[in-house]
């Protein structure tokens, strides 16, 4: 099989079954610019959602088990994977001992006025910046996004143009949802709030580790599919 044949097939793959989110959807023919983004929470939801990676379904993560919300979309961007790439560039510009990427898709929160019932859909994104998040000295990067042509958030091109009561509550989600009202201080650490052009860079970043972790996963299907 050439590699014609096997684009082809991968395509008609395509077709024929749903995607999986994270390896079966592409990251966008514009990214880092434009990213496709796979939600799993939206901001009314009480419990955490996150994707199965085995299997691609959506599935409970856990009840959350405090009083705060996520107050935007939040998810994923597919085909990206937060590995020594991007634990790097975080080491680079905080100093801090960040050892290794958190093992996981990129993050994104995406900004829009329009309301959403559920999570489980994918939407075209557009990076404006994003917090840098060290978690028990793991990179854990959450970009910052608004969704595409929203009427409220569509013009936004740099994180400069979102009103900083939110970025401040979404600092306050991510340092304190894992956290019991009556810790004083939890394991999860927001270094700074970066602009586009970084966000750009980590998200590139987590697609070479994406394409280092699973270098052979579409042959790898492909041949098992043909008995080889």
């Amino acid at each position: 099989m050439d590699e014609t044949d096997r684009d082809r097939t991968w395509e008609l793959l395509g077709l024929l079954f749903q995607a999986h989110p994270w390896h079966g959807v592409p990251t966008g023919a514009d990214a880092p610019n434009v990213v496709t983004a796979y939600v799993e929470i939206v901001p009314t939801d009480t419990v955490k959602y996150e994707i199965d990676k085995a299997s691609g379904h959506l599935k409970v993560d856990r009840p959350q088990q405090f009083s705060n919300v996520c107050p935007t979309l939040y998810g994923f961007i597919p085909r990206t994977f937060c590995g020594e790439r991007v634990a790097a560039f975080s080491h680079f510009h905080t100093d801090l001992p960040t050892l290794e990427g958190d093992g996981d898709p990129m993050d994104v929160c995406i900004l829009s006025e329009k309301a959403f019932s559920h999570g489980d859909f994918l939407l075209q994104a557009i990076p404006l910046g994003g917090l840098r998040l060290i978690d028990r000295g793991q990179a854990d990067d959450k970009i910052i996004a608004v969704l595409k042509g929203d009427a409220a958030f569509g013009h936004c091109r740099e994180i400069q143009d979102i009103p900083g009561a939110l970025i401040e509550r979404l600092k306050h989600y991510f340092l304190t949802y894992k956290r019991p009202p009556e810790a004083e201080h939890g394991a999860v650490q927001i270094t700074d709030v970066y602009g586009r052009a970084e966000a750009c860079e980590v998200i590139e970043r987590s697609r070479e580790d994406y394409r280092r972790k699973f270098p052979e996963l579409k042959d790898g299907l492909l041949e098992a599919m043909s008995g080889k």
